[in-house]
């Protein structure tokens, strides 16, 4: 089990952070109007991609360097020219000064998540797959896909942030996309993003529906993704869930271990 420091966590971290970088990007081009916006800063990124939106958020900060209060100024101000919340992540790993500093601007916890990480090897080899069969995604079934999560997270109507929300994934350089058919008929779907400077793969964007589940199709996609980031040159995937649920269970089941909990920190916009 590797060693887990500032380096290794600012690695994980871009993946919650590039993944949102390129969202920001993707919708600068197909969503002009929600004004999408993404800045470096202090080593990571500060994001927005629209009011509502689970994604924009601050990621990756002070890692790699100190996160001072000129930063977190910057930040606030970034998100106050959006009309938003200001949003950063934060984990063990940052200094307890930068704790300190957020409790004294006056931030509140609005997530709790576990970030769990797994060694890649290219010589691995998975199970076959059983009971289904697998295909790399393509543009075409992005609408399809984006559905199949939806319906599985949101069975009766997912909010409007939320439509369409995986879409704008297979138009990103490194994504990886699979989906899972039976009998013909698509039933699930698993996606990815390879973050070549870290070295890491980002598992995200899966979803099976309701009268597919049970059979181990979301095994079988995450071994498909896993040797598709393999052979990318990625040496972790890493997958960030909520604490004691499905996702997580089965994550662990298959060889990935919490690295740390982390925590998003968020300041309401303060009117006037």
């Amino acid at each position: 089990m590797e060693f887990i420091d500032q380096a290794f966590a600012r690695r994980l971290e871009s993946c919650e952070e590039m993944p949102q970088v390129f969202y920001a990007r993707v919708f600068q081009k197909t969503r002009p109007e929600i004004g999408a916006a993404e800045e470096e800063i202090c080593g990571g990124h500060m994001i927005f991609a629209g009011l509502g939106s689970p994604i924009g958020r601050a990621t990756g900060l002070g890692l790699d360097r100190p996160l001072t209060a000129e930063d977190l100024k910057r930040v606030e101000q970034f998100y106050r020219q959006h009309k938003a919340p200001s949003q950063v992540d934060l984990c063990p790993l940052h200094d307890a000064s930068v704790f300190e500093m957020f409790k004294e601007r006056g931030y509140g916890i609005a997530e709790l998540n576990n970030v769990l990480y797994r060694r890649l090897d290219p010589k691995e080899k998975f199970p076959a797959p059983t009971g289904c069969e697998l295909e790399r995604g393509q543009w075409q079934d992005a609408e399809a896909c984006s559905s199949i999560v939806e319906r599985a997270f949101f069975p009766d109507g997912a909010p409007e942030p939320f439509t369409g929300l995986l879409t704008p994934l297979y138009q990103m350089e490194g994504a990886l996309t699979f989906v899972a058919s039976v009998e013909g008929k698509m039933a699930a779907c698993g996606a990815g993003l390879v973050i070549p400077e870290h070295k890491v793969f980002a598992v995200c964007g899966a979803g099976t529906l309701a009268e597919f589940r049970g059979r181990g199709l979301q095994t079988a996609l995450l071994h498909a993704r896993l040797t598709a980031a393999a052979k990318a040159g990625c040496e972790y995937a890493v997958v960030v869930t909520q604490g004691g649920t499905a996702s997580q269970r089965n994550c662990e089941r298959l060889g990935f271990r919490v690295a740390y909990s982390k925590v998003t920190v968020i300041k309401k916009l303060e009117q006037g």
